[in-house]
């Protein structure tokens, strides 16, 4: 009976730590692996994308969440508009610095002709990013748009450019002996071979780490809300520097009582600090990504640990299209109250 209690109060984890190792161990048992592979990696391909998805909501809606505390702050002090000016020259010397290094490392004169497209596409992109967030009719129906979403966004899809550039197959030349020599890569990579299981070990550490910190951080109460379109009204922002862990009002209202010598705040009363539901379902869709990443996404015959990170072209295009659905993502926010302004859209 007391065995049943503790399953009881440990929310039934033990039942479900022994069906995820059946579930592991009924796996090695699949009758007709090739099928199941087939379907399964475009199911993880699918879901994985998923994950990306709600990452790049997430970042969209944190660059606004920033510029409207910010300029909350600005109306009742004005150093918070040169704080704005400060961050925003910033970010945009990252993202062209940024595109000036990719330029210089990932071409050549005579060479790498995709990759010369696809920084000219990204570049302009961000170009356009900048030129819609302040057109007067953005404004006028999107007060809070600015120069301040559209730099973290172009910094973003720097590093997304850079990344996807990263896992490109390398290219090779026959130069004037006629020898095959790598081009559209950085010079200093091509002696990166000695230690290559560390390093991608350790990659593989840091990839695990980031993937947990992303679903720990979607299921937060202000990115659930944020994913269902749900935003506080910017006269009750409270501008800080730190804006993203909370304004203290929910914690105002907690009731707290001190029993035992330990102060305790009943602050899941009205509703969960976290979402139990969208916890679970973001650590499946990033078990996935884990899933998809580790096996080199379509190419799992070839997926070892020493090869994770060399280039294939899976990878490559799917962070590329990441990066221009995190632009479409945040053209949407900015167009869509113009078009759809009659149906109160608010952002």
């Amino acid at each position: 009976m007391t065995f049943f209690i503790f399953i009881y109060l440990c929310s039934f984890w033990f039942i479900k730590f022994l069906l995820l190792i059946g579930m592991c161990a009924g796996a090695f048992f699949i009758p007709d692996q090739d099928t199941f592979l087939f379907a399964w990696r475009h199911i993880g391909a699918g879901f994985g994308f998923f994950f990306l998805i709600i990452q790049l909501m997430l970042l969209v809606e944190f660059a606004h969440k920033w510029n409207k505390n910010w300029t909350a702050g600005a109306q009742h002090n004005k150093l918070w508009n040169g704080a704005l000016a400060i961050v925003i020259l910033v970010l945009y010397t990252i993202a062209l610095g940024a595109l000036g290094l990719l330029i210089w490392l990932y071409t050549h004169p005579e060479h790498c002709l995709l990759n010369k497209i696809l920084l000219g596409v990204n570049g302009g992109l961000c170009a356009l990013l900048a030129i819609v967030s302040i057109l007067p009719c953005v404004l006028k129906n999107h007060p809070q748009s600015g120069l301040l979403q559209s730099g973290v966004i172009s910094c973003y899809v720097m590093y997304l450019t850079f990344s996807s550039f990263s896992n490109k197959p390398p290219e090779y030349i026959l130069d004037e002996a006629g020898k095959n020599i790598t081009v559209c890569v950085p010079s200093f990579t091509n002696g990166i071979s000695q230690d290559e299981r560390w390093v991608s070990v350790v990659g593989a550490v840091i990839l695990l780490g980031c993937i947990i910190y992303s679903c720990l951080t979607s299921t937060t109460r202000s990115s659930c809300d944020a994913l269902m379109g749900r935003y506080g009204p910017p006269e009750e922002e409270v501008a800080r520097c730190c804006f993203c862990c909370g304004d203290g009002q929910d914690e105002q209202e907690e009731r707290v009582e001190a029993k035992g010598g330990q102060m305790v705040a009943y602050d899941e009363e009205i509703k969960t600090v976290y979402s139990y539901a969208g916890f679970h379902f973001i650590f499946f869709l990033g078990t996935f990504y884990m899933m998809m990443t580790i096996t080199n996404w379509f190419h799992y015959n070839h997926a070892d640990i020493e090869k994770l990170f060399v280039g294939s072209w899976s990878p490559f295009w799917i962070k590329m299209a990441s990066c221009w659905v995190c632009v479409a993502l945040y053209l949407w926010t900015l167009l869509a109250p113009v078009c759809c302004s009659r149906g109160g859209y608010v952002v």
